[in-house]
């Protein structure tokens, strides 16, 4: 299953950089058809890249929602809160999955009904309800793999 995953995130990617979704308003009717809105998820990347550029440790780890559910090395984890994120961050964002945030254009970003991809999968974001009724959602960090690789 993991491989069959695998093989999906590396299609996806190539068939993003193939130029079949390369333009901004495409993705932000995609958006705009999976989530409502785009806007939020365009700012969202612009500020996470400004993030990590800028080595602001607390501004990421303040941008994940907890529980995170992943994997360091062989060993699956859960972060519980942006202090657990911050302790493992470098094992979190190891520097291939920096380098995947900073080189995503939002114009080959891959989104799907559970969020939006950044890279090879190395991260994923999507709307978090913050009520009972999920009236109002904000965007946060919903998946990190570290053990993601950016294709050559």
């Amino acid at each position: 299953m993991r491989y069959c995953l695998g093989l999906l995130a590396i299609a996806l990617t190539l068939f993003a950089r193939s130029g079949a979704a390369t333009d901004v308003s495409t993705v932000d009717r995609r958006l705009d058809d999976l989530f409502g809105e785009h806007e939020p998820y365009r700012q969202f990347l612009i500020d996470l890249q400004r993030a990590v550029a800028a080595e602001a440790h607390e501004r990421v780890a303040y941008m994940v929602s907890y529980p995170l559910r992943t994997r360091i090395g062989a060993h699956r984890t859960t972060i519980h809160n942006a202090a657990q994120f911050l302790a493992r961050y470098d094992a979190l964002l190891p520097p291939a999955s920096t380098a995947a945030i900073r080189a995503q254009s939002y114009a080959t970003v891959f989104a799907n009904a559970r969020g939006v991809m950044i890279g090879s999968g190395q991260v994923w974001f999507s709307g978090i309800c913050v009520d009972k009724q999920c009236s109002k959602h904000v965007v946060r960090i919903i998946a990190v793999n570290p053990g993601a690789r950016e294709l050559q």
